[in-house]
């Protein structure tokens, strides 16, 4: 079934309350892409004038299950599926300390590539999940704000600002703690640091909001208390 045109839709705003288990699957799908991203991060990825890490192309989805989240259950069910992957990230942190730091077999011969990739600079990984987490609230918040004083129309348009605000909030809080631990030490290299990024990560969700308009309505669909619920 087609979706009513958009000037037909209801201006109160309605959450699901997920309790049709596909709430619980996108929490999931949030969490391994955050543990993942992290990984990546510890790579140097150059894509022609590009300098990036090997999570760049995750980052991106995380924030885009994340409006998918605020969108259908609301910010209080956003606010637990960020903070539950928030835990998980910092308990798969710990687990790699651990894995690392248990004496390895007489045989076993990559104990120097698993620190390289596993075991990351602490400051590094502390910025990643701190962005994340105060991003993703942020961007959370502006879309639901922005869901209860337009209900169910401008879609389009709540996606792209709490895009904005939250990835704006996120490249601030990840470069000002990252910046000085990979060498970055005057004004001018921590602006470009901070606008390349931000830019980057919010291009890439604008250009995918076709999509995420498109999983969301899906979702709306599947979700069979969507329409009865009211506003949280």
């Amino acid at each position: 079934m087609n979706a009513a045109p958009e000037k037909n839709l209801p201006t109160i705003a309605r959450f699901a309350s997920g309790g049709s288990g596909i709430y619980a699957t996108l929490l999931a799908v949030m969490a391994v892409v955050l543990i993942l991203s992290n990984i990546g991060a510890s790579k140097g990825v150059i894509i022609g004038p590009l300098v990036t890490d090997g999570g760049f192309f995750l980052f991106p989805l995380a924030y885009i299950v994340g409006d998918l989240v605020s969108e259908v259950y609301g910010f209080k069910k956003a606010r637990l599926a960020i903070t539950v992957s928030f835990l998980l990230s910092i308990f798969a942190a710990f687990c790699y300390w651990v894995i690392i730091w248990l004496p390895g077999a007489e045989w076993y011969d990559g104990q120097e590539a698993l620190e390289r990739t596993l075991g990351p600079i602490p400051l590094i990984v502390l910025a990643s999940l701190a962005a994340f987490f105060v991003g993703q609230l942020f961007n959370a918040w502006v879309l639901v704000r922005m869901k209860q004083r337009t209900g169910e129309r401008l879609l389009f348009g709540r996606i792209a600002v709490s895009t904005l605000a939250g990835e704006f909030v996120d490249t601030v809080v990840f470069c000002s703690i990252a910046a000085p631990v990979i060498g970055i030490s005057n004004i001018s290299t921590f602006a470009n640091y901070v606008i390349v990024g931000f830019l980057f990560k919010s291009a890439v969700e604008i250009v995918l909001s076709p999509v995420t308009i498109a999983v969301i309505g899906a979702v709306k669909r599947a979700e069979p208390e969507y329409r009865a619920n009211s506003a949280k």
